[in-house]
C-alpha cells in the first residue's frame, strides 16, 4: 500500500517516494523525464510512479508538458524555496564573496530566490570602490546577469510563469523580446555563467553564476561594477571565476546539510 507506515521509523512509504521522484525530476531540469524514465530511476513500477506524479501536479510541485509528455519542475518548487531562511546560506557565501571581491577588484553579490523573483542578500565591496548597494533589492529578471543565470536553469514553463507578458525595456540593450531572451538563455546554459551589458542600468556590467542544487538553482553569485572596468573583453575570466564561486558555495550547502 502506498501510505504505509514504517513502525519502527514513522516514515511514510509513499511520502519517501514521492520526494525520490520530484529529487528525480529536479536532476533533469530544465528538460524533464517521462514517466517512465523518473519510475525507473526511483526503483517504482509505472503505475505507483504516476500516481505519485499526478498528486504532485495537483500540488503546483510538478508540471507535465502536454507536447513532450515531460515532467518538470512546477512554480510550487519555487514558492517554497523564496521561504526558506538566508542566514545560514548567507554565512557560508560571506567569505567566498570576500575572496572573490579581493581577487576581481569588484563588488560580488549574492542574491537568493523569493516568492517576487531574486532579491540581493550579501554584497562585499573592495575598500577603495565606491558602489551603491542593492542589498534587498529585487531586480527584473531579464535584464540583470543574476535574473537570466537564475532563469537559464529552469523549465520553459517556469521561465513563461516568472516573466512579464512584456519584457520591459530599461536601456537600449535590455532584451525585450521572448525569442531572443530564450537564444541567450541556451547559450548560459552551454557557457555557465550569464552577462549583463548595461541591460538594467547602462553604466553597469556583471556576470553571474547559478549556485546548483544538483541541477536546480537555489542562489546566484554575482560579481558586477562599471562598464569602464568591467568590459565585455573580462566576461569570460570573470565568468569563470563567478563559476568557482558558485560550486565552492554549493558544495559547502551540501555539506552544512550533511
Amino acid at each position: 500500500m502506498d501510505g504505509v507506515v514504517e513502525a519502527r521509523t514513522g516514515r511514510v512509504q509513499s511520502v519517501d517516494r514521492a520526494a525520490a521522484l520530484l529529487r528525480a525530476v529536479a536532476a533533469v531540469a530544465p528538460l524533464g523525464a517521462h514517466v517512465a524514465a523518473l519510475a525507473t530511476s526511483c526503483g517504482l513500477n509505472r503505475a505507483t510512479a504516476w500516481r505519485l506524479l499526478a498528486t504532485l501536479e495537483d500540488n503546483g510541485l510538478v508540471e507535465r508538458d502536454a507536447d513532450t509528455g515531460r515532467y518538470v519542475l512546477g512554480i510550487g518548487v519555487t514558492r517554497l524555496a523564496g521561504a526558506v531562511g538566508v542566514d545560514g546560506v548567507v554565512r557560508r557565501a560571506h567569505p567566498v564573496l570576500e575572496r572573490l571581491s579581493e581577487r576581481t577588484g569588484e563588488t560580488a553579490d549574492l542574491a537568493v530566490v523569493r516568492p517576487s523573483g531574486l532579491v540581493y542578500v550579501d554584497e562585499v565591496s573592495p575598500p577603495t570602490v565606491m558602489a551603491a548597494t542593492w542589498l534587498g533589492r529585487s531586480v527584473p529578471l531579464h535584464a540583470t546577469s543574476s535574473g537570466k543565470a537564475w532563469l537559464a536553469w529552469l523549465s520553459p514553463r517556469e521561465v513563461g510563469d516568472l516573466l512579464p507578458g512584456r519584457l520591459e525595456p530599461f536601456t537600449p540593450t535590455t532584451i525585450t523580446t521572448a525569442d531572443a531572451l530564450r537564444d541567450e538563455l541556451d547559450v548560459i546554459r552551454t557557457r555557465g555563467y550569464g552577462t549583463c551589458s548595461g541591460e538594467f542600468e547602462a553604466r553597469l556590467y556583471g556576470v553571474s553564476a547559478p549556485v546548483l542544487d544538483a541541477t536546480r538553482p537555489i542562489a546566484v553569485v554575482s560579481i558586477w561594477g562599471p562598464g569602464d572596468r568591467i568590459t565585455s573583453e573580462r566576461f569570460p575570466e570573470l565568468g569563470a571565476l563567478a563559476m568557482a564561486a558558485a560550486d565552492e558555495l554549493a558544495s559547502s550547502l551540501v555539506r552544512g546539510a550533511a
